[in-house]
């Protein structure tokens, strides 16, 4: 039988062995220092974590909170497109011989206005082509100067003209009895002679892969013309403004909308008899 005192002596000594059976376990486990015997190991600190994670979420919110307004956005709203188109062609002898004459540059950069889109009744469109031509009048041998401009959206295409020929609104009027013309309607603009009319514009199909090969000239989308004098004492000359349905399949625009838009453009071209 063992004493107390025996008893006490061996419980040193078996926390010993146990601690030291122990210390390899310990040390395979981590590659930090070993712990001594009777060491408590440290609890990870909860307070901490929570702090260093609130920490990491608002470094990320002021990120986010920065990055729009330090990096640039990328724009995809369509820009309007600008007159470009024979800025620098050579103008044809008929420009010099015709007092105060525009060009077709000159006439883009008129039709092409930032409110055209609303003066058609459709607010939320961008023009997708504008292009102007300083040209002369078909069957004239080049003597006369007619420079154009069109500008096209995806419902309305708005073309306008100036034939500078000797022709008066009269004259013009009694032409339209000759031709397909039809609800011609006089009436003043602007103080001058003015004339409405409708047509069908012709559709030519060009085949760009042969050389010189193009489809028969069909009958395009009815349009609607309205032909201003460029004098008001109509001496010769006039301003054709017209408007057709880009698709065919839309209704015209009421006759407002080309009183609305020749309004705007008539200023821009120098008022003078072409004689």
């Amino acid at each position: 039988m063992q004493t107390q005192a025996q008893v006490q002596a061996q419980a040193p000594i078996q926390a010993q062995a146990q601690a030291q059976a122990q210390a390899p376990v310990h040390a395979q486990a981590g590659t930090g220092p070993r712990p001594g015997p009777g060491t408590p190991e440290k609890e990870p600190n909860a307070w901490g974590q929570a702090a260093a994670a609130l920490a990491l979420f608002g470094a990320l919110g002021v990120a986010l909170w920065v990055a729009p307004r330090v990096m640039p956005s990328e724009d995809t709203t369509p820009q309007p497109v600008s007159c470009s188109e024979g800025a620098h062609e050579e103008l044809p002898k008929a420009y010099k011989q015709t007092p105060q004459p525009v060009t077709g540059e000159e006439l883009c950069k008129a039709l092409n206005r930032p409110d055209l889109a609303k003066l058609l009744g459709t607010p939320g469109e961008t023009a997708t082509t504008a292009s102007g031509t300083s040209d002369t009048a078909p069957l004239t041998d080049g003597k006369v100067a007619q420079p154009e401009a069109q500008v096209a959206f995806d419902t309305y295409t708005v073309n306008v003209s100036a034939t500078y020929n000797e022709l008066s609104t009269d004259q013009y009027v009694n032409l339209m009895k000759f031709g397909n013309e039809k609800d011609v309607k006089t009436l003043t603009l602007l103080g001058r002679p003015a004339v409405l009319s409708s047509d069908h514009t012709m559709k030519i199909e060009i085949n760009l892969g042969s050389v010189g090969s193009s489809g028969p000239v069909e009958q395009g989308p009815l349009a609607r013309t309205l032909s201003v004098a460029l004098d008001r004492n109509d001496r010769g000359g006039y301003c054709d403004i017209t408007v057709w349905s880009t698709s065919g399949a839309v209704a015209l625009p009421d006759d407002s909308v080309l009183l609305d838009i020749a309004e705007r453009v008539l200023p821009r071209i120098p008022e003078g008899p072409v004689r």
